[in-house]
């Protein structure tokens, strides 16, 4: 089941070695400022393939819509997703980081 989370929260997922912080957004603005230690899967394509399951899935996009559309797709496939409402551009926090970490 696809979970909504406010992106005030986003802090505390970033910290959490049981969560993996999934940027959708192009790699342009991905290396523009990201959460830190998220990783970039532009519109949902894994580079390496489909994440791992065991940890939960925390997703954000630039506004929301995005990390919602992939995250159904993830959650119909079994995985623990939440979707950052208001994405990105709604986090007002510190550990956003530019370039790569």
């Amino acid at each position: 089941m696809l979970e909504t989370v406010p992106a005030k929260l986003l802090d505390a997922y970033v910290q959490d070695e049981n969560v993996l912080v999934i940027d959708l957004r192009p790699s342009e603005e991905y290396q523009s400022g990201h959460m830190r230690g998220a990783v970039n899967a532009p519109m949902g394509q894994f580079a390496d393939g489909w994440p791992e399951r065991e940890r939960t899935i925390v997703l954000y996009c630039d506004r929301g819509a995005m990390s919602m559309a992939v995250g159904r797709k993830l959650s119909e496939r079994g995985y623990r997703v939440k979707s950052v409402v208001g994405g990105f551009h709604a986090y007002c926090g510190t550990q956003i980081v530019t370039g790569q970490e």
